[in-house]
């Protein structure tokens, strides 16, 4: 029992990750404006959720490879996290 929250929480902790990383990508070399101008731009534009949901687009990725590699409790994680994105991007956008 005690294996199967662990591999949960390494496929939170690798979708947190994958989210941050994901984020880092699309501030620094997607957008046309430097890292910190971007920033800026998202707080006046109060695009958190829009943001947010970019940056959770590599998870896609990871959990398709933790479902290729037959480790469904880390793809779990992944999607735990990544329904916890959604509500999240439901609240930043709607509240």
């Amino acid at each position: 029992m005690g294996s199967i929250k662990k591999d949960v929480l390494i496929g939170v902790l690798v979708s947190i990750f994958a989210t941050c990383a994901g984020l880092f990508l699309y501030l620094q070399y997607f957008s046309r404006y430097g890292f910190y101008e971007t920033i800026d731009l998202i707080k006046q534009g109060d695009l958190y959720g829009q943001v947010l949901t970019l940056a959770a687009l590599p998870n896609l990725f990871v959990f398709f490879i933790y479902i290729k590699k037959k480790q469904d409790y880390r793809a779990r994680g992944v999607l735990m996290t990544v329904i916890l994105i959604a509500l999240l991007t439901f609240v930043l956008k709607f509240f």
